[in-house]
């Protein structure tokens, strides 16, 4: 098997467990926009906000860094895991317990109504558990045990869909009336309504927890190895992984946290400011599909460039790793853009949401481009100059801050969506002229942008052009994907590009 082949193969694995599981976890966003209000939602959507910040923190880059040190010659890996995942360990408990004591500070932050506390804590036990979780799942994508690692996640989020739909239907229904009234008595006894959307948090916590049970056999042979001189070059490697995750963490979450804070009011009549949050936050959802394609590349490809990084034609096998990468997004840039409708209609199920489904386009050619940066960040990983990554990710933070700065007032949550494909373009652009002074591969990347910009214009083709009549535009719009895959076939001929 090519090694092409070889990364595709896992990707598939690490893919559909990612996409079977987001497409389970994003059957619940229906289940939100119907049960709860957009301002209920709001709370929601800052709470994750923040909590994608606090998981760079717990766990501060070790997840690169073992895979990068376990890929040195001579390196004990059952000792360097012992030692990494004692620190994790230690650093999560004090963690956690810091931002339990401080859950109002936090609920403060946010500008989230007080009273509340109960979801940070529960919050500060599910990034502990996480963090925990972290390098037994790298030791099973180092060791390519990706059919395990998917099972894993997967139980995760099944356990989690399901609680969630316990606690916030079937609960609910049976309490009123709806169906099942014989079981109120038990019923009442585990579901407290005053809760809310607190259920949310809850199911994820029980699904954290579930995760650390199935990873016992991983735990089976570890030790507890605190030794913080052995520690210490990995710290070295591993604080500015930290940075750049905190910058990227920036640049994706933070135009949530800024929208109801720098929305002027009255900028949408009727609306208050976490009513826009709520509904910017369920149409970035939409967008999801590319990011989970995104993630499943993300842990296949790591252990695997490090592992090809001796090889002498690893620069080309890089170079076609981006190539259909790339391709294989925009594709689904174009399909779900052109068939926007129907999603919307299918996930967001109160009319208010769909509001702001035209920012859709715009978040997933931003994550398009986000996943392109990824595929070129392996320069610096792999030559150990990941102080590099620490400058990238800033100078996209702060244009992220500064653009959302200036676009919310004018904007709107357009202006959010705007921001961040500004910033993930810039970052993947300015990675590419880097790497090829320190790093130099052979990417595309001419090639690439025409593609891109004919994936644009199709979308715009779509969009622009809309017959009245529902069976004719959507044979209209699969016309349009069938077109450009029949273009990417015929002018890049797959087959015999896979087989070099």
């Amino acid at each position: 098997m090519s090694v092409a082949k070889k990364l595709a193969s896992q990707t598939a694995i690490y893919g559909v467990s990612s996409i079977v599981g987001r497409v389970l976890t994003y059957l619940l966003v229906p289940v939100y926009t119907a049960r709860f209000e957009a301002a209920e939602y709001g709370i929601v959507t800052a709470l994750y906000a923040c909590v994608s910040f606090l998981n760079v923190l717990f766990t501060y880059g070790l997840e690169t860094t073992f895979f990068r040190f376990a890929n040195r010659p001579g390196t004990d890996r059952q000792l360097l895991y012992n030692r990494v995942l004692s620190l994790l360990l230690v650093s999560s408990v004090l963690f956690s317990a810091v931002l339990a004591w401080q859950a109002g500070t936090l609920l403060r932050l946010l500008s989230l109504p007080s009273g509340q506390e109960r979801y940070a804590v529960w919050l500060a036990l599910i990034l502990g558990l996480d963090a925990v979780a972290a390098i037994p799942f790298a030791r099973l994508r180092l060791e390519n045990k990706a059919r395990k690692f998917a099972t894993i996640r997967m139980a995760n989020i099944v356990l989690n869909v399901a609680l969630n739909l316990f606690f916030i239907i079937v609960c609910p229904d049976i309490m009123a009336g709806e169906y099942l009234s014989v079981l109120q008595p038990v019923i009442a006894s585990i579901y407290d309504p005053s809760i809310g959307v607190g259920y949310v948090f809850l199911s994820n916590l029980a699904a954290s927890a579930l995760t650390l049970l199935l990873l016992a056999r991983e735990f089976a042979g570890f030790r507890f190895r605190l030794d913080f001189a052995a520690l210490q070059p990995l710290l070295v490697y591993a604080y500015p992984i930290m940075l750049m995750g905190l910058a990227g963490m920036v640049n994706e979450t933070l135009d949530r946290i800024l929208l109801p804070a720098w929305l002027p009011k009255g900028f949408y009549p009727g609306k208050s400011s976490e009513t826009v949050a709520g509904i910017y936050g369920a149409c970035y959802k939409l967008s999801i599909f590319m990011s989970l394609v995104i993630q499943a590349f993300r842990y296949s490809a790591e252990p695997f460039f490090f592992a090809q990084s001796t090889e002498k034609n690893s620069p080309a096998t890089f170079a076609l790793v981006l190539k259909w990468f790339t391709l294989c997004c925009a594709f689904i840039f174009v399909f779900i853009s052109i068939n926007i409708e129907d999603f919307a209609q299918a996930f967001l199920r109160r009319a208010e949401y769909r509001e702001g489904v035209a920012v859709v386009p715009v978040l997933l050619m931003a994550n398009l481009f986000l996943g392109v940066y990824w595929n070129l960040s392996v320069w610096f990983k792999l030559t150990d100059k990941t102080y590099y990554g620490t400058y990238i990710g800033g100078a996209g933070a702060v244009l992220t801050v500064a653009l959302n700065l200036l676009l919310i007032p004018v904007l709107g949550y357009m202006g959010c969506a705007l921001a961040t494909l500004a910033c993930y373009f810039m970052m993947a652009a300015i990675c590419w002229w880097l790497g090829e002074r320190h790093f130099p591969v052979p990417y595309p990347v001419g090639r690439l942008l025409a593609w891109l910009l004919v994936a644009s214009g199709v979308v715009a083709l779509g969009w622009f052009i809309t017959p009245a009549d529902y069976w004719v535009r959507h044979a209209w719009h699969l016309g349009l994907c069938a077109v450009f895959v029949a273009l990417i076939v015929v002018v890049e001929k797959p087959r015999r590009a896979l087989a070099r």
